[in-house]
């Protein structure tokens, strides 16, 4: 699929770019396009931008990226409404969720013999435990 987009030139604080048309394959950084459709300083005035090369790759299917249509909106190459460009930088918001407690299972303890001697002391004492829960 081919997209115009723009693809930045200068130095340091000093941007402009190059409006290229590119595979969209490519990373934006990688430096490869097909063709050079113009280009735009934001700092100046000086756009130059070839609106019949622009016009034709459009009706052959390449797609511009969000920022070049609307500086094509802006210049009356194409006839649409501008994108807002900034609502896309925003984050979605995050949903809560609720925290969940995963109960482990007990492990069984086989190192206690099945068969424990209980004392007699021990039995009396549970019975009185459990008469005055009752009572």
């Amino acid at each position: 699929m081919l997209k115009i987009r723009l693809q930045r030139i200068g130095r340091v604080h000093e941007p402009s770019f190059r409006l290229v048309l590119t595979d969209s394959k490519n990373s934006t950084k990688s430096g490869r396009f097909k063709e050079v459709l113009g280009s735009y300083d934001p700092r100046k005035s000086t756009d130059s931008i070839d609106a019949e090369r622009i016009k034709h790759w459009l009706s052959t299917g390449a797609n511009p990226t969000d920022t070049v249509h609307n500086l094509l909106v802006k210049h009356r190459i194409i006839n649409a409404k501008k994108i807002n460009v900034s609502a896309k930088s925003k984050k979605a918001p995050v949903t809560k969720v609720e925290n969940k407690v995963v109960q482990k299972e007990m492990p069984e303890k086989t190192s206690v013999p099945e068969e424990v001697p209980v004392l007699a002391e021990d039995v009396t004492m549970k019975v009185v435990t459990e008469e005055e829960k009752t009572v």
